[in-house]
C-alpha cells in the first residue's frame, strides 16, 4: 500500500475563492489587531477537506462540543480525535498528505516531505523544517533526552536515516535499506512526531537557553534536571501542557489538575472546508473527567454531544431509550479489533511456576477450549459477536477460516486431556487441579476496571474452566496499575481487547503480531527488551515467540507485496498453533452517542484505533452543530 499511496500528492490544490470565511469566535480578535486575518494566518496552500461521503454537507463555524472521560489522562483524546498528521488515513484507508503539502517515496529508502509555505503553530510561529531539524539533531539525537536511543520505526536493518533539509520546506529521510513501516508510523493514532516546535523548547533546552534562566526553570518545576523538565513539557500527544503550541485543529487551555479541560479552535489550523471556511466547524472542546463507571449513566442523561469512551454494547438498550428524552441518537458502528474481549496469559510472569505453565502451548490451548464462546455470545451479546481467536476479520484480504477457529471451539474432553497429559492431575477437594508445587491451579485475572461486561465475560468463563479444574478470579485494577503490573511480571493473566487492526492487509507493519512492544500484555517484558535494544527486559528465549521476530524483520526487507503476505500467512499461522492470546468473541458493535444537533457524524463508520484513530478518520474538525434544529426541536416540544 506505502508504495502505491506514498506518492499521493495534496488533496486538492489552492482554493479558487478569493475570500476566506473568518471564524466568527476569532472576529473580535481580528479586529483588535491581536490576531492577523485569516488569509495571513493560513499557510499559502491549505488542505481543502471535502469528505466523499453521501451525508456530508459543508457547514457552519460555532459551539462547543461536550465529552466525557474517566481519566485526567485522556486529554490526549483531541489529539486522537483530531487527527492532524503529516500525513493521514483517509475513508478508504489510503495514505494521503494533510500537514505537508505533499509527499514522495522512493522504493521504501527516500522519503521527501514538502511543508506548506506559510503554514503556523498554533501561537502563530512559522512551522518550518527547523522544526524537524531541531527535534533530530537536538532531541533524537540528544542521549540525556533519548538514553533508550530512536524510536523503532527510524531504524532500517538497524541503521538510522541520514536526514537533510535542504530548504524550509524541505525534509529528506534516507536509508540504505528499504522502510516501509515509516510512514504508517507517521499516520497513526500515536504518531511519530518528527518534529517539534523549536522556538518554544529551545527555551528549555541546554543547548540553547540562558543558563540561570534554565535553572530556575528547572528548580520551580522540581524536576531533577533540565532534561526531565524538557521531556515533562515535550508531549505532543499529550494535551497536558497548554503552552506548547500544536497543529491540532483544538489547544488545550487548562491545566491538570482539573475535573474540566477546555479546547478552544487553533486560529492557525491548516484545513479550510469547500467554501473557504477554516475548520474545525466546532469553536470549542469540554472534556468532563468523571468516575468511569458512571459514564454511560451521565451519556444516558445527555451531558454529552458525542460519546464512544467507556460506553459500550451493553448499554446500547438503555441508551436508544434515554435519547428519546434527551435529544440524541445511539449509532452502532463497525469495530476494527482482532478481539472484542481476549484473555492475555503472561508469558513473563515473575512466578516461576506459571511462567513454566504459560510457556506450554498445551496450557494455552486447553484454557481456550474450556471456554464456551456461544454461550457468551449469546448471554453477552446478543448473538451478534463472532467467535473465535484473537486475529484478523473476515473483511482482511489475509482472513482465512481456521486462523479464528483453531484451538477456540468449546471441547471440555480435549480441555481436560491436555490439562492431564501435562501433568496436572491432583486436584483438591473443590475438584480444583494442583499445580507442581501443591498450590490450587487458581488464575487471577486482572481487569482495567471500567467495563462491567467484562465481568459478565468472566463469569461465564469461570464456570467452565471450573469443569476443566482451573478457578478464575477476577481482580479490577486502574488501568495504569494494571499495565505496571503485567510490565513488572507482577500479572499473571489480563483481560483486555485484542489486536487493534483485524482489517489488516500485507501492507500493514505486524507488529501487533511480535514481541516488539512493552504493552503487549502476553509478552510485556519481550518487548521492552526489543524497544530498548536489549538494555532493558529479558531477551525472546522461545524459539516459537523469535520465530515471530525473525518474521517481523523479514517484513520490512520483503521485496514486493507478495513476499509481505507470505510473511503476514506464517506469522497469523503462528498465532493460531500457539494460541499467544485467547481470544473469545470479535465484531460487537460500539455504541456512539450523537447528540441530535451535530451533523456530519457518519451514520455508519469504523471505529478503531488504529488505522482510524476512532473519530480522527471521519474528520471530526467537520462536524458541527446545527442550531436552527435545535430551536425547530424545542419548538415541537413546546407544542
Amino acid at each position: 500500500m506505502i508504495r502505491r499511496l506514498a506518492l499521493a500528492l495534496a488533496l486538492c490544490a489552492g482554493p479558487a475563492w478569493a475570500n476566506y470565511v473568518e471564524p466568527p469566535a476569532l472576529a473580535a480578535e481580528v479586529a483588535a489587531g491581536r490576531l492577523p486575518p485569516l488569509e495571513k494566518r493560513l499557510p499559502e496552500t491549505p488542505l481543502v477537506t471535502h469528505v466523499a461521503r453521501a451525508d456530508w454537507t459543508p457547514g457552519r463555524h460555532g459551539g462547543e462540543l461536550r465529552l466525557l472521560s474517566g481519566r485526567t489522562q485522556d486529554t490526549r483524546l483531541l489529539s486522537v480525535y483530531g487527527y492532524a498528521r503529516l500525513i493521514g488515513y483517509d475513508g478508504a484507508l489510503a495514505l494521503v498528505p494533510d500537514i505537508l503539502e505533499s509527499f514522495r517515496v522512493e522504493n521504501d529508502r527516500v522519503f521527501v516531505f514538502n511543508l506548506r509555505r506559510g503554514h503556523r503553530w498554533s501561537d502563530g510561529a512559522p512551522f518550518t523544517a527547523e522544526d524537524f531539524r531541531f527535534w533530530w539533531e537536538d532531541v533524537a539525537n540528544n542521549a540525556e533526552l533519548a538514553p533508550q536511543g530512536l524510536p523503532k520505526a527510524l531504524l532500517a536493518d538497524d541503521k538510522p536515516p541520514r536526514v537533510s533539509f535542504p530548504d524550509a520546506t524541505t525534509v529528506v529521510f534516507e536509508w540504505d535499506a528499504p522502510n516501509p513501516a515509516f510512514v504508517p508510523a507517521l499516520a497513526g493514532p500515536a504518531p511519530l512526531y518528527i518534529y517539534r516546535p523549536a522556538h518554544y523548547l529551545k527555551t528549555l533546552h541546554a543547548r540553547y537557553a540562558d543558563p540561570e534562566r534554565l535553572r530556575e526553570a528547572v528548580r520551580r518545576a522540581n524536576a531533577r534536571n533540565w532534561a526531565q523538565l524538557f521531556n515533562r513539557l515535550d508531549k505532543l500527544d499529550r494535551n497536558d501542557n497548554p503552552d506548547l503550541p500544536t497543529l491540532d485543529p483544538w489547544v488545550v487551555r487548562t491545566r491538570a489538575p482539573s475535573e474540566r479541560f477546555v479546547f478552544d479552535r487553533n486560529p492557525y489550523y491548516h484545513r479550510v472546508d469547500p467554501q473557504g471556511r477554516q475548520l474545525p466547524y466546532i469553536d470549542r472542546a469540554i472534556l468532563n473527567i468523571a468516575d468511569g463507571k458512571i459514564l454511560a449513566a451521565k451519556t444516558g442523561a445527555g451531558e454529552a454531544d458525542l460519546q464512544a469512551r467507556n460506553v459500550n454494547f451493553s448499554h446500547y438498550t438503555f441508551l436508544r431509550q434515554a435519547g428519546k428524552r434527551n435529544d440524541f441518537d445511539t449509532r452502532l458502528w463497525r469495530p476494527a479489533r482482532g478481539a472484542h474481549v481476549a484473555l492475555y496469559p503472561n508469558l513473563n510472569a515473575n512466578d516461576p511456576v506459571w511462567r513454566g505453565l504459560f510457556r506450554d502451548v498445551r496450557l494455552r490451548r486447553a484454557l481456550s477450549l474450556a471456554i464456551d464462546r456461544r454461550e457468551i455470545n449469546m448471554v453477552v451479546y446478543f448473538g451478534l459477536a463472532i467467535e473465535g481467536a484473537n486475529t484478523v476479520l473476515p473483511q482482511s484480504p489475509l482472513y482465512e477460516r481456521h486462523l479464528r477457529e483453531d484451538w477456540h471451539r468449546f471441547d471440555l474432553a480435549a480441555a481436560n486431556r491436555l490439562l492431564d497429559e501435562i501433568g496436572l492431575v491432583r486436584r483438591d477437594a473443590r475438584g480444583v487441579r494442583l499445580l507442581p508445587d501443591g498450590r490450587p491451579m487458581e488464575i487471577v485475572v486482572e481487569t482495567a476496571g471500567e467495563d462491567a461486561e467484562q465481568t459478565d465475560v468472566l463469569e461465564l468463563i469461570h464456570d467452565t474452566w471450573l469443569k476443566a479444574g482451573v478457578k478464575l478470579y477476577s481482580r479490577p485494577q486502574q488501568r495504569t496499575i494494571l499495565r505496571n503490573r503485567a510490565a513488572s511480571g507482577e500479572t499473571r493473566m489480563a483481560v483486555w481487547s485484542g489486536i487493534e487492526n483485524g482489517l489488516a492487509s500485507a501492507d500493514f507493519a505486524p507488529d501487533e503480531f511480535a514481541p516488539v512492544e512493552q504493552v503487549a500484555l502476553q509478552w510485556p517484558k519481550w518487548g521492552l527488551h526489543f524497544e530498548t535494544g536489549g538494555q532493558r527486559g529479558e531477551p525472546v528465549d522461545m524459539p516459537e515467540a523469535r520465530e515471530l521476530l525473525d518474521l517481523a524483520a523479514a517484513w520490512a526487507d520483503a521485496p514486493g507485496r507478495a513476499a509481505r503476505a507470505e510473511i503476514w500467512r506464517r506469522l497469523l499461522a503462528n498465532h493460531a498453533e500457539n494460541v499467544w492470546t485467547i481470544g473469545i468473541v470479535a465484531g460487537v458493535p460500539q455504541p456512539i452517542v450523537v447528540t441530535n444537533r451535530l451533523r456530519n457524524v457518519p451514520r455508519e463508520g469504523i471505529w478503531a484505533w488504529d488505522p482510524g484513530a476512532f473519530f480522527g478518520m471521519h474528520r471530526m474538525d467537520t462536524f458541527w452543530f446545527d442550531g436552527e434544529r435545535r430551536a425547530g426541536a424545542a419548538a415541537a416540544a413546546a407544542r
